[in-house]
């Protein structure tokens, strides 16, 4: 049997807009962010996709878009969706990390933040816990850009590098998950309504 994960990235947030890193730290959506995920709920509605579950990152930036995005308050919050720690670079200029896919494994963890194959292994292990429940068909689980790049590097080993760029916010991962294994079906941008991918 075929189910879905809708994975998605938070609206745009006051540490995005000043480009601050922002990782497990937080900052409020910004009115654009909220109207992102406004266009989100749109998206959903106009293609009657409906929810048997719902997930967020611990973090308000993300259960905020949720409720945005769902009108509901029966979700559950979970550490395991949160985004990347970036350690004594949080809430720091953007422009102070280096560039480059080589640097996001250990940088960061030489300053008390994690590494990419740390933050691999939790998204990753807390969408298969999520997804191999019976009774979850159709699940919209709201994270952030890096932990969501994290876990489509998992999915697509052979190109994982073209995965590393930023996402708009409140892009879609339209995920498949059928014999206890994710295939990537198609990222959407709800502001556009097409297809990112």
């Amino acid at each position: 049997m075929i189910k879905k994960l809708y994975l998605m990235r938070h609206g745009e947030t006051l540490f995005n807009v000043l480009k601050k890193v922002q990782g497990a730290c937080d900052s409020p959506l910004t009115e654009k962010g909220i109207q992102q995920a406004k266009l989100a709920r749109e998206y959903f509605q106009e293609n009657n996709i409906e929810f048997d579950h719902l997930y967020a990152s611990t973090q308000e930036r993300a259960s905020d878009t949720l409720e945005l995005v769902t009108e509901r308050e029966d979700y559950q919050r979970l550490k395991g969706l949160k985004e990347m720690h970036h350690g004594l670079y949080e809430g720091e200029p953007q422009f102070l990390q280096p560039n480059g896919a080589e640097y996001f494994e250990s940088f960061y963890s030489q300053f008390g933040g994690e590494s990419l194959s740390a933050v691999q292994e939790r998204v990753s292990s807390t969408l298969h816990q999520i997804m191999a429940n019976d009774d979850h068909q159709q699940v919209l689980a709201v994270s952030h850009n890096g932990a969501c790049i994290s876990f489509l590097q998992t999915l697509q080993q052979e190109n994982k590098d073209e995965l590393i760029r930023a996402y708009p916010n409140c892009a879609i991962f339209i995920i498949q998950y059928i014999d206890g294994q994710f295939h990537l079906e198609d990222i959407v941008d709800p502001a556009t309504k097409l297809s990112i991918l």
